[in-house]
């Protein structure tokens, strides 16, 4: 056979084989190998030796398949500390203590292949990889069907706009997934939330790039309308299980207390009237009879479509000793048949 001139695409092949094992991109065991590496733009790139050989002296990184002068990029000397560039450095590369060498803020231009000389006391190694750098995916965008909602009550949609397949969404900051209380899409690209609660308030989605990274969407806020809830009628005096003991010409304090959003709609009825007065707080400064009784406050939310009230009964402390006219009726004390009194009201 004549081999000078090869007619076969086996022998071909054969010749191609002999020549990335000469340039070090086929690796035997044992001998030292770079690991290929695919990376995006604007994110570290490295490119990772194995089976380092001992009392290595210099690593030397070129671009390219050899490792001649012309395409040095940087080396470093281990006896002595010492880095020195080459032509085809451009200040984003560095060689570390243990030969890896790191690329800052990769580019597209960076792919390409790359050979190590690796120089030991007796000899000196080669190696050829390939790095990639592929271009960054935009971060996905973001929408939803409605940003205002009323808690236990409504619905919301959220949509992620990417060509990714691998997609966290976050509620409030925290990755959610399919439960009872929402569902996620088969692709990933549709969030939907049943009954929303004032917990609910930020939506985004993120989709994972090839590196391991997270790039999110921007936020979207919902707003939430929740409430009446936890209303306290807290008085001064305090009352105790409703019911206010004062003395006439005393003031009296009543405060109404809820949670809810937005503010909401105060009502005030005392002993079945509606009283003038829109707000959440009542001060009496000298209580008379016509304003002892009972009080309800009324709190509303119209867009929740909710109400709540409580109530608190003010009167005079029966223990009281002397009988205590008004126009109306009239306390007195009798014997209780026990060997105490006990206060009556008498019609005056």
């Amino acid at each position: 056979m004549d081999v000078s001139r090869p007619r076969h695409s086996l022998w071909r092949k054969l010749v191609l084989v002999a020549n990335l094992l000469a340039c070090g991109i086929l690796q035997t065991s044992g001998q030292i190998s770079i690991i290929p590496f695919i990376g995006l733009e604007g994110y570290r790139s490295y490119l990772n030796l194995e089976n380092i050989p001992e009392d290595v002296q210099e690593y030397s990184w070129h671009r390219g398949i050899n490792d001649s002068e012309g395409n040095m990029i940087v080396s470093y000397k281990l006896p002595s500390d010492s880095w020195q560039t080459g032509p085809m450095f451009s200040g984003r590369e560095n060689v570390t203590e243990e030969g890896r060498l790191r690329i800052r803020n990769s580019t597209l231009n960076d792919t390409g292949n790359y050979t190590v000389r690796v120089d030991v006391s007796n000899g000196t190694h080669r190696a050829t990889s390939w790095l990639e750098i592929r271009e960054k995916e935009s971060n996905p965008d973001i929408s939803t069907n409605t940003t205002f909602v009323v808690e236990h009550m409504d619905s919301v949609a959220a949509f992620c706009h990417t060509n990714a397949t691998n997609i966290t969404w976050y509620v409030d900051g925290i990755p959610v997934f399919s439960n009872y209380l929402m569902t996620i899409s088969s692709d990933g690209k549709t969030l939907i939330i049943r009954k929303a609660s004032r917990y609910d308030t930020m939506l985004q989605c993120a989709l994972e790039n090839i590196l391991g990274f997270h790039q999110r969407s921007e936020q979207i806020f919902l707003t939430v309308a929740y409430g009446p809830d936890n209303i306290q009628l807290s008085t001064d005096p305090m009352n105790f299980n409703g019911i206010l003991y004062t003395e006439l010409g005393s003031k009296v304090e009543m405060m109404c207390i809820s949670t809810s959003f937005p503010r909401p709609k105060y009502h005030w009825i005392h002993n079945g009237s509606l009283l003038s007065i829109s707000e959440a707080n009542i001060t009496l400064p000298s209580l008379t009879w016509e304003q002892m009784g009972r009080y309800r406050c009324i709190v509303e939310n119209p867009v929740a479509q909710l109400t709540m009230y409580r109530e608190a009964q003010i009167q005079t402390d029966p223990r009281q000793i002397g009988p205590y006219e008004c126009p109306y009726q009239t306390w007195r004390t009798r014997p209780d048949g026990q060997g105490g009194k006990r206060g009556v009201m008498e019609k005056g």
